[in-house]
């Protein structure tokens, strides 16, 4: 379908809710993982279970974040969170539930942006709950381990601020733990294999019964945790309609779509209201 008609079915379902994917972001510098076809462009991303159940695991992630996080933290806001932003100020949409972790929805000016998967930017100890910024675990990170943040520019970064480093020796690497009881630091963002905490997915599921309807945007719809309120929005009878490249696993339920890049097409849509 063409923006036009996209917007034509969209506004009398305003304010609807948005789903958005790593699509949104690529044009920000942070690569998503899926190609059009939903199949992994790279490695699969570490699971909970090894994160949390060995410290070779642990060393691993670590390490190769020390030196992905900088193209998160470098990050801004591309035209596609602008455009969804000032979407939002038209009245258009309504809550953005974002399946990413780089917070750039809310730097673009989104106010009523629900993370799903947590934020890269933080950092929670698993033992005390203590949450500290990322930042400053960063400061620790490299300060423990001298050298390593030097390998930045020679690496392929993942949207969990994962990267690829290629014949490394993670065995010495330091993994700092919580400067309050000495516990296990994790990154306050869901992993792959762990489930989203359940107050965050009624709050999602509630903010999806208040909207006339659902646009996905950027989004694969590959794991559960985001396309199971596609799922629901079917079951309600409220229309689904998907914007991006590539196939997704709700094509079967969306009423239409518009196949366009994310910038261009919410540019497109915001020109049409």
């Amino acid at each position: 379908m063409t923006a036009n008609a996209l917007a034509a079915a969209l506004r009398p379902l305003a304010p609807v809710a948005v789903i958005t994917g790593a699509g949104v972001s690529t044009r920000s510098g942070i690569p998503d993982y899926r190609d059009h076809q939903g199949a992994w462009k790279r490695s699969p991303p570490m699971q909970i279970a090894e994160f949390t159940g060995s410290l070779r695991g642990r060393r691993r992630y670590w390490a190769r974040s020390l030196v992905g996080w900088r193209t998160v933290a470098e990050a801004r806001p591309n035209r596609a969170h602008r455009a969804l932003a000032q979407l939002e100020a038209s009245g258009l949409v309504g809550p953005v539930i974002t399946q990413n972790v780089d917070g750039l929805h809310q730097a673009a000016g989104s106010r009523q942006v629900l993370d799903l998967h947590g934020r890269l930017d933080r950092v929670e100890c698993l033992d005390c709950s203590r949450v500290i910024p990322r930042q400053a675990h960063q400061a620790q990170l490299e300060a423990a381990n001298p050298g390593w943040a030097e390998a930045a520019t020679r690496v392929a970064t993942a949207p969990d601020g994962d990267a690829d480093l290629a014949d490394v020796d993670y065995g010495d690497f330091v993994v700092p733990t919580c400067q309050a009881c000495g516990g296990l630091l994790k990154p306050a963002v869901v992993f792959f294999g762990e489930t989203v905490p359940r107050p965050r997915v009624d709050d999602a599921f509630a903010r999806l019964a208040g909207a006339g309807g659902l646009l996905v945007v950027g989004s694969s719809l590959m794991v559960w945790s985001g396309y199971r309120f596609v799922r629901a929005a079917a079951a309600a009878g409220q229309p689904v309609y998907v914007l991006g490249l590539g196939v997704t696993r709700g094509d079967a339920e969306a009423s239409g779509r518009l196949s366009a890049d994310c910038s261009e097409g919410l540019e497109a849509l915001l020109d049409a209201l």
